[in-house]
């Protein structure tokens, strides 16, 4: 359970521009790639798994934060 409140304290922090920049750059190239499958007539599921992963990983890049004295 503690592991979980740090987690949570960490999502409210700032996130660090290091993975600010990896979680922008998993969604642009997520959407991008659904985008195309969708005008390709590909799988639709292909372009749901994209969309759910860019956006999973946007999310998850929110969990890190710079370590602080606190710690």
């Amino acid at each position: 359970m503690k592991t979980i409140k740090k987690l949570w304290k960490n999502y409210k922090k700032p996130t660090p521009i290091v993975w600010r920049k990896i979680g922008d750059s998993l969604l642009a190239i997520n959407t991008f790639l659904a985008g195309f499958t969708l005008i390709e007539g590909w799988s639709k599921w292909l372009a749901v798994a994209a969309l759910i992963t860019g956006v999973i990983g946007k999310f998850l890049t929110n969990f890190f934060a710079e370590k602080s004295s606190e710690e």
